[in-house]
């Protein structure tokens, strides 16, 4: 017995039988742009993540490449916002423009956008409100969300994240994206996304901070097991082509339970608030930083994920 121990010890043996492995192309690193030149800001909540202008985006994919990343997940910070975010439905807009620059500088890079409302409304919510009721308006803005869709296509998108949590969100792009010629631009759907407290620090990179109340009435009740797998069989029933958990470090069973009950790849977003804690405690000396990440990011593989979004890629890749 005690041979065995010492074999089951050796290096070499241990890399062999390794059944989890983490690799610099599982993962899509999220990017925030904004209008302007020169641009870098650190944001305080996030030590590492930046709000950038285009032409330190460009920059910052060159470094994104040189370690082996080679997709990204763009979010659009406009210079004007309006109740409708009409930004987000020019083809001269914030996130039209930055693709076009990407794919030019950078063809091999896998451009994903996301669809969402939250970043281009004075309001901070995700699409059109319904004032009665206090709460986004679903239909109407599905009703715009197919033309944000076009945006990013015509633009050079290579595939759109609606991440608005409206329902019936990915039927409504994929007939928009197949009547206008775009039949095999996939989608990467937010189909299991619930309304956590996670998300803090994000409101503050993408300065989308809800000017009232907040998103549970249309994003998921954390507690709710069935109903996160039944959201996103719902989504597949519709036509994703990516299933999504968000966030991931406190839903690793149901990441688990989708895995189980779908053969679609599968995403997990380890979303702001996992990354603050992480590098708060690190940089307080509390955690062996390297060794937690690594260890979180093994864990979102062993749950299930195909694919992690995660503002740690570039260090995962550059430990890798």
């Amino acid at each position: 017995m005690d041979r065995l121990r010492r074999t089951r010890m050796n290096p070499n043996l241990r890399s062999l039988v390794r059944e989890t492995y983490v690799r610099a192309d599982d993962f899509i690193y999220p990017l925030f742009v904004k209008p302007g030149e020169g641009i870098k800001t650190e944001v305080a909540s996030m030590p590492g993540v930046y709000q950038m202008s285009l032409d330190e985006i460009l920059k910052e994919c060159e470094v994104l490449q040189a370690l082996g990343i080679y997709s990204i997940l763009l979010f659009g910070i406009p210079a004007v916002k309006d109740s409708v975010g009409s930004d987000a439905l020019c083809d001269h807009g914030i996130i039209a423009t930055a693709v076009r620059a990407i794919k030019r500088s950078f063809p091999k890079m896998f451009v994903v956008t996301d669809l969402c409302f939250c970043e281009y409304t004075d309001h901070g919510h995700c699409g059109i409100l319904d004032h009665v009721h206090e709460t986004v308006d679903n239909d109407l803005t599905l009703s715009i969300s197919g033309q944000q869709a076009l945006v990013h296509a015509r633009a050079g998108a290579d595939m759109i994240a609606p991440s608005g949590m409206m329902d019936g969100i990915i039927t409504t792009l994929r007939d928009a994206l197949d009547v206008g010629g775009y039949v095999n631009l996939p989608i990467m759907s937010y189909s299991t996304k619930f309304a956590s407290g996670y998300y803090g620090p994000f409101r503050d990179v993408a300065e989308s901070v809800p000017s009232f109340g907040d998103r549970s009435t249309y994003q998921m009740d954390p507690a709710n097991r069935r109903e996160a797998i039944r959201e996103s069989l719902l989504d597949e029933h519709q036509g994703a082509d990516i299933l999504m958990v968000k966030p991931a470090l406190a839903y690793l069973d149901i990441i688990r339970d989708i895995r189980e009950a779908s053969n679609l790849p599968l995403a997990v977003y380890n979303v702001s608030g996992e990354y603050a804690m992480l590098k708060h405690a690190g940089n307080a000396g509390l955690i062996d930083y390297n060794r937690v990440m690594m260890e979180t990011m093994i864990g979102f593989k062993r749950a299930g994920a195909d694919i992690i979004i995660s503002y740690h890629a570039k260090e995962v890749a550059g430990l890798l």
